[in-house]
């Protein structure tokens, strides 16, 4: 896809992610695509059926990138946000992923279906989406008047001392076969993608779900397609081609003088579906009076899903405006979005950003960060669940212990609270 002038490439750059951003939304809403629903339905039911279709989704993206990237046709080392740097932010990843797992549940929903509840009407996601955007923007940008950032200001001093400097790129890929990383990363996404999508398909509940297989397939699909977008569209400079990034690297020299330019280079690197951080460059570009050079992909993605959402629930007749039950709701959504936010943010991306797209790179952080948003998530749900049936009887550490002890991270001589 090689474009004549910038303008050009960069209209085709963003408005093909909007539409594969509007389709990912339709679907997800149409299919009840919901990473904080599988986790819920796993833990209090039993029911695997959503954590499958969350799975096929990963497994698209990794046998899908194994397969683009070996063919020359993706690039998914040098990204934004840089999955597969050498820094291993460990702890980062580790507590941002609780902190986003434990706020989804109190928040309803990652950030992901915050967008598709948004669209179908849900007016207490807009509550969330407004708390995650003010957060995740000054966790990245300073305060006005200041150098200082919410990270900077928070986290920066005691977790960036903990990240470690590997002496390859993080990926799995890199990490076991050294100098053959290009072999590795076919060998391990074939092993890892193949795995995981055996996993989804093993239940024959999940197999005659029209919807979770649907659901998993298209998001899965939607983060290649963005994978390749991103990594192909080429500006035609002088008769040399260039990706759009190298080209605003070289603006002076290339750029007509009328030429409107991006105020993000690394906006421009190769990217797919993250939903955290965008929240933040959305709110950036409506108080600077949504000036043309601060669009980005993400930008452009987040309003395609809630669009997509929109059209659905229409088409459906599933549109309901939907409120806050109490003042305990409200709190709790509240809670909810201020942990994604710093959550989101710290670990480098959610349950879509880090748990597929991430993933699909097969970097350590973003499975240890996948790991953790589960992990948060479950023991939240299965200490609210044991705090409603015992209620006074059940302290948060009694609880906690319970929970823990059901997902079998401590021996069930531990248990404080009868399983029921």
């Amino acid at each position: 896809m090689i474009y004549e002038d910038f303008a050009s490439a960069q209209s085709f750059f963003l408005w093909s992610t909007f539409v594969i951003a509007l389709i990912m939304g339709a679907v997800a809403n149409k299919t009840n695509f919901c990473t904080m629903g599988a986790v819920s339905d796993w833990v209090n039911m039993g029911d695997t059926g959503r954590m499958r279709a969350w799975v096929l989704a990963i497994a698209v993206g990794v046998l899908g990138v194994m397969a683009l990237e070996a063919a020359g046709m993706v690039n998914v080392t040098n990204t934004f946000p840089p999955y597969r740097q050498m820094n291993f932010p460990w702890l980062e990843n580790l507590l941002g992923g609780l902190l986003f797992g434990i706020g989804m549940v109190y928040g309803s929903g990652c950030g992901n279906k915050t967008l598709v509840r948004i669209g179908g009407g849900n007016l207490k996601s807009v509550l969330v989406l407004a708390v995650i955007a003010v957060i995740a923007y000054y966790m990245v940008n300073p305060f006005p008047g200041s150098d200082k950032t919410l990270y900077s200001l928070l986290f920066y001093p005691w977790t960036s001392p903990t990240a470690v400097t590997l002496a390859t790129n993080q990926d799995l890929g890199a990490l076991l076969f050294g100098d053959d990383a290009a072999t590795g990363r076919v060998v391990m996404g074939a092993v890892i993608g193949g795995l995981l999508l055996v996993w989804a398909f093993k239940s024959a509940d999940f197999r005659s779900s029209f919807d979770n297989i649907l659901g998993g397939l298209v998001i899965g699909l939607a983060v290649l397609a963005a994978w390749y977008v991103t990594s192909n569209v080429m500006v035609n400079a002088d008769g040399e081609t260039m990706s759009l990034q190298s080209y605003v690297q070289s603006w002076d020299f290339y750029a007509p003088a009328d030429a409107v330019k991006p105020a993000s280079t690394a906006a421009l690197a190769p990217q797919s579906f993250t939903f955290i951080n965008p929240m933040g460059q959305t709110l950036g570009y409506a108080m600077n009076g949504f000036d043309s050079s601060l669009l980005t992909f993400g930008i452009m993605a987040l309003a395609g899903v809630i669009l997509g959402s929109l059209l659905w629930s229409l088409v459906s007749r599933s549109f309901r405006i939907e409120w806050f039950a109490s003042g305990r709701d409200f709190v709790n959504h509240l809670i909810g979005a201020t942990l994604m936010g710093f959550g989101g943010v710290l670990a480098m991306g959610c349950t879509i950003g880090q748990a597929i797209t991430g993933f699909s790179t097969l970097a350590l952080g973003s499975i240890l960060t996948f790991i953790a948003i589960v992990l948060g998530a479950a023991i939240t749900m299965k200490v609210q669940y044991y705090k409603m049936v015992y209620e006074s009887d059940a302290t948060f550490m009694k609880a906690f212990i319970t929970a823990l002890v059901d997902l079998k991270l401590l021996p069930a001589g531990m248990r404080r609270l009868e399983a029921v």
